[in-house]
């Protein structure tokens, strides 16, 4: 039986706790800290090794990013962000195809992590608008809307913005566990190779969920900081 929400949980001053999702959380967030330390101390600039040459990679392309949608006066704040969520999310959603008996579940299978990282991006966004901007400029953007007329809508756009953010990563990575489930009831002499297909089919979905969470947070700083 497939339940949604089913968590070891714990309960401590009348708030419930996902023990299973704040453990993977913190695995993998231990592994992206871990990782670039060691990447960032072995870094040499000859011929980098191969985890040195995905991490230059990555932020070569958000890099770019940065500089297409936005300018390179945010780009010392708004790289490193964007940066460390890809690889969070990357490590998070690549959780699920460890076999590790369910110990350690996808965290952003886990609505309640998704949405976190939803209402963080929108803050975060909102904080770097506000230093570039001055309050002052960016409450005048916020009353006009961009547009005349148009303020209601945009307020709606940003108050709808971390769920729509939350729900794509969850949706994703929870209909991913389910699909493994599923296939976990065939038989066992035929269910190793439809595992096999789908869990590589879930490692591209891993990445490109990341890739499109950090591309969001460029695109929607460059939404706050356009001129026009």
């Amino acid at each position: 039986m497939i339940e949604v929400g089913k968590h070891v949980t714990a309960t401590f001053l009348g708030m419930t706790f996902n023990l299973d999702t704040i453990a993977a959380t913190l695995v993998a967030g231990a592994i992206v800290v871990v990782s670039g330390l060691l990447i960032g101390r072995r870094a040499r600039s000859g011929v980098p090794s191969k985890p040195q040459l995905l991490w230059e990679t990555v932020v070569g392309q958000i890099q770019d990013q940065v500089r297409e949608n936005i300018g390179i006066k945010t780009a010392p704040v708004v790289v490193p962000l964007a940066v460390s969520v890809f690889f969070f999310i990357w490590v998070a959603n690549w959780l699920e195809v460890i076999p590790t008996n369910h110990l350690l579940p996808a965290p952003t299978a886990d609505v309640n992590l998704t949405y976190a990282l939803g209402l963080f991006t929108v803050v975060v966004v909102h904080v770097v608008s506000i230093r570039q901007k001055g309050v002052l400029r960016w409450a005048v953007d916020i009353a006009k809307g961009h547009e005349p007329g148009m303020a209601p809508i945009w307020i709606f756009e940003e108050l709808t913005r971390p769920f729509t953010l939350a729900l794509r990563l969850f949706g994703n990575m929870f209909a991913g566990g389910i699909m493994l489930s599923i296939i976990a009831l065939l038989p066992i002499y035929v269910f190793w190779l439809p595992e096999i297909l789908w869990k590589l089919f879930d490692l591209f979905v891993g990445v490109l969920q990341a890739v499109i969470f950090a591309l969001l947070i460029i695109l929607y700083l460059g939404f706050q900081l356009d001129e026009e």
